[in-house]
């Protein structure tokens, strides 16, 4: 097993809280790591239709059953077992419960309803670059990193990419959609997912991307929170400060592996994303979901935005740490050009974001700092601990 970085700050919930719930999406390695730290605790997956029977139509019987506490994973399937745990981890301080699942909204409405002061929350994605041995991350081109992306099943067993992803989508439409939208037509909404895999890092229009998908606005708008609710994509949005400028007002949408959005995007073999017409936009979108697990994997919840202007002055993400704004570039360019910087410096003078505090993260080996910002390579930015 690959260590997960997400390890250490689960043993640091523990020590405060009984129960700790870690979401994210499917195969994303989260029962591996959860039998790994708690080996010693029973395990009980609640997508086996036995399990699920007992829980439930005998709730207490079920978690009785338990009486160190318990691994349960996919713990959305029986929501009312939340009310029973808050009693029982009240009444003994000694249990230990660790919840997994993969449809955030379906559990934390249930958890922050009835196990709110007593959970722990953290989300384990796909493997960050860091996290894989150098052995296997050295020779990673960012073109081939971007393709294949990290979900566990590659690096583990070795499965080719076209065989992880087809299964993925499968499981994924016949389990998950299923359970988290009443969609009668599962055909339409793969059409709606590779369409959004098309608008993946612009600004989201709903209303083309519904007339596309042939839905309606509402339709849409459901569809987008039943992808972003099983983490297949987040949204950036703008930031909003007194820069006495016209910010626009529509997010930005990026998918968390763009392994998946190459296999939506049709990309069969990495040399065929070297001519992708969507080149920029997948590896844009892995420099910045590379950024938002380094901080996820480490217990934070990613204080992102981006920044644009009604002149389409943008800066590509705004991260906010403490006090400090962080203007941040993405490029999928392998060679420095001066003109990757003219966005921050327009943003510097308008939102009074210092030249210490901007970067322009770019595909090449170079590093060094200019008069707005510096320079950084992209393996520095993903997998060093100074950014």
């Amino acid at each position: 097993m690959i260590p997960r970085l997400l390890s250490q700050s689960v043993r640091e919930l523990e020590k405060f809280f009984p129960v700790i719930y870690i979401g994210g999406p499917r195969q994303s390695g989260k029962t591996t790591l959860l039998k790994h730290l708690y080996g010693e605790l029973p395990y009980a997956s609640l997508e086996n239709p036995d399990t699920v029977l007992l829980a439930e139509h005998d709730p207490r019987r079920f978690l009785e059953s338990f009486p160190k506490g318990a691994v349960l994973d996919e713990a959305q399937r029986v929501p009312h077992l939340f009310s029973y745990l808050q009693g029982m981890v009240d009444a003994n301080k000694d249990l230990r419960f660790i919840l997994s699942g993969s449809q955030n909204f379906l559990l934390m409405e249930n958890i922050t309803q009835s196990l709110a002061g007593r959970v722990g929350i953290l989300t384990l994605l796909p493997f960050g670059l860091e996290e894989l041995p150098e052995e296997i991350s050295a020779p990673l081109s960012p073109e081939q990193w971007a393709w294949q992306g990290g979900y566990p099943v590659l690096y583990d067993r070795g499965t080719p990419p076209g065989l992880v992803f087809g299964n993925y989508l499968e499981t994924y439409l016949q389990r998950d959609v299923r359970l988290l939208q009443n969609v009668g037509d599962l055909n339409s909404f793969n059409r709606f997912l590779r369409l959004c895999a098309g608008r993946a890092g612009q600004l989201l229009n709903i209303s083309a991307l519904a007339k596309d998908a042939d839905i309606s606005v509402n339709t849409a708008k459901a569809w987008l929170s039943v992808l972003e609710a099983s983490w297949v994509v987040f949204f950036l949005k703008p930031y909003h400060g007194n820069f006495n400028k016209r910010l626009i007002k529509s997010p930005k949408m990026y998918f968390f592996d763009t392994g998946l959005l190459s296999y939506l995007l049709g990309i069969a073999a990495v040399e065929q994303l070297d001519t992708h017409y969507l080149y920029g936009n997948i590896l844009e979108n892995m420099l910045l979901a590379e950024l938002y697990k380094k901080r996820s994997h480490r217990g934070a919840n990613p204080p992102f935005w981006f920044l644009r202007d009604s002149n389409g002055n943008e800066v590509d993400l705004l991260i906010k740490e403490g006090d400090v704004l962080k203007a941040v570039e993405l490029k999928a360019a392998k060679t420095f050009n001066t003109r990757h910087f003219s966005a921050l410096a327009i943003w510097q003078k308008a939102a009074g974001i210092s030249v210490d505090n901007s970067y322009v993260i770019y595909l090449g080996q170079q590093e060094f700092q200019t008069e707005h910002g510096k320079l950084l390579p992209w393996r520095k930015a993903l997998a060093g601990a100074d950014f």
